[in-house]
């Protein structure tokens, strides 16, 4: 429902706005108000890699305290996006657009594929994509040639952002009866698919009885907390794996990278690339915290991190 409102480019030379949008209405921010980055991290989810948002844009963001971080995976890399907040509500509230009012926050970097041809911002900027990347240029270095385009609702990515704690809900009165409707659907399958599996229950409990009957080693409670506890080492196991990756990914940072990685069901070896001394010396303290042990990669800033699961 959120790609049905209108859409709408902010960037700093727009002009006032003069209508109200009573139903909501979805905005889409130039880079003049936020940073990017794009990283290959080796990191599966993007809760994940937002976790080390913040390290990517040190030295990066005045007042990095007031920034807020989107990521969102790109191919083989991910997209890193730092914004601020309350910038961009004096922004808009300056433009005439109240923050209640904004339904979802998009950035121009999430549509850079739709970005054809150039944008126009004003009378002396335009807004263009620039080998991948969108980028705000004067309007004097457009080719004469080329026909500016505007954006419309078919540039509305996927994913965004809203303001924390608005207060007002700008779900349209059909859209309740629509969204109503659809929840008393769930309702209704939610109750026959419970009086369902209720009835499933007593079928299991008699399966399980006759596989019992029919396989007598298994009725001995050692034999089946055995077979338990050996697959609860499996998972024991990976669950190790898991949280050894996951101690790595928040080794990654500005000026650190990971290079290489192994690992089997004993033990792990990683190497970082590092930029300079200062990030070696982070990162070996990072290791010791998690009770690794590191060594220096001879000749370089490079650091090894070994341990075992």
């Amino acid at each position: 429902m959120e790609n049905t409102k209108e859409l709408i480019l902010i960037h700093a030379n727009m002009k006032r706005v003069s209508r109200e949008y009573t139903d909501g209405v979805n905005i889409m921010l130039t880079p003049q108000f936020y940073t990017i980055k794009r990283e290959e991290i080796p990191v599966k989810y993007s809760y994940q890699a937002k976790r080390i948002a913040p390290s990517l844009f040190d030295g990066l963001l005045e007042e990095p305290e007031a920034y807020k971080y989107f990521v969102v995976k790109e191919d083989e890399d991910w997209l890193f996006i730092a914004y601020n907040p309350e910038e961009i509500k004096t922004v808009l509230e300056q433009k005439g657009i109240l923050p209640e009012q904004v339904s979802k926050i998009y950035f121009a970097e999430q549509a850079v594929g739709q970005f054809s041809r150039p944008v126009l911002l004003g009378e002396k900027e335009a807004l263009v994509n620039l080998g991948g990347t969108m980028t705000i240029v004067p309007q004097i270095a457009l080719n004469p040639d080329e026909k500016p385009m505007q954006i419309t609702q078919d540039f509305t990515p996927k994913k965004g952002v809203a303001f924390e704690g608005r207060g007002k809900s700008f779900i349209s009165t059909n859209e309740a009866y629509t969204l109503a409707a659809v929840f008393a659907l769930f309702a209704v399958i939610y109750f026959v698919e419970g009086s369902r599996y209720g009835g499933e229950g007593a079928a299991q409990k008699e399966e399980m009885q006759s596989l019992l009957e029919n396989h007598p080693s298994l009725q001995s409670s050692y034999t089946r907390n055995s077979i338990a506890s050996k697959y609860k080492k499996i998972d024991t196991k990976e669950r190790k794996k898991r949280d050894v990756i996951k101690s790595l990914s928040h080794m990654i940072f500005k000026g650190s990278k990971l290079s290489t990685l192994s690992i089997d069901d004993n033990k792990f070896k990683a190497q970082f690339s590092c930029k300079d001394a200062s990030v070696t010396r982070k990162l070996k303290e990072l290791a010791k915290k998690e009770k690794f042990n590191t060594s220096k990669v001879a000749n370089s800033n490079d650091l090894k991190i070994e341990g075992t699961l």
